[in-house]
């Protein structure tokens, strides 16, 4: 039976997402709407505006009723925006976030639009063969809790983490042609 995932469609890069599950045989639902959260098995909340998508999560209430669903271990992956919506503490900011994961993260930390730049990360999790990632105007996690997997570091500054049923990610995974992300995400809700 197919994997009924959910995207978070608001802004950012919800199709590439989208893209990548369908290849991996998920039924997708972009979710733009409380009610297009009905029936998924988990939520995908893509990069983007990290403050855009935090003013849009409050309409509808539909912030709270993600909460909720993480609370109930709904499995969640953050990528970039997502990670710092994810994510309990916002350094220098108030911004509107999710308060899920117990991270502490830096926003922009990487530097402008064009200090953006890809590298190969080594993710043991996903096996021997480095990862491709894409960092766009990135954050990064300054502290986590011992709850806190830290699944993969990028000169010292960690960028890619598992807590339970949730998952963040500083890069973009979506933008190159290796799946291994989105599978291990497929893999956590398997395993829920």
């Amino acid at each position: 039976m197919k994997k009924r995932v959910g995207v978070l469609a608001l802004q950012g890069a919800f199709r590439e997402h989208r893209q990548v599950l369908e290849k991996l045989g998920c039924d997708v639902t972009e979710v733009r709407r409380t009610s297009d959260l009905d029936g998924i098995q988990g939520l995908i909340i893509p990069g983007g505006e990290s403050t855009t998508i935090g003013k849009l999560l409050r309409i509808d209430e539909m912030g709270e009723r993600i909460k909720e669903l993480g609370a109930k271990d709904m499995p969640i992956f953050g990528t970039c925006a997502g990670m710092i919506l994810l994510s309990k503490t916002i350094v220098d900011s108030d911004q509107y976030r999710l308060n899920l994961m117990d991270t502490v993260v830096e926003r922009n930390a990487f530097g402008r639009q064009v200090a953006s730049f890809e590298t190969d990360l080594q993710v043991p999790a996903l096996g021997v063969n480095p990862l491709r990632a894409v960092f766009i105007r990135a954050p990064y996690l300054k502290e986590v809790a011992p709850n806190v997997g830290i699944l993969a570091e990028y000169n010292g500054k960690i960028v890619f983490v598992r807590q339970g049923n949730l998952l963040a990610s500083a890069f973009h995974p979506e933008l190159t042609p290796d799946n291994r992300v989105h599978q291990y995400f497929l893999n956590m809700i398997d395993e829920h």
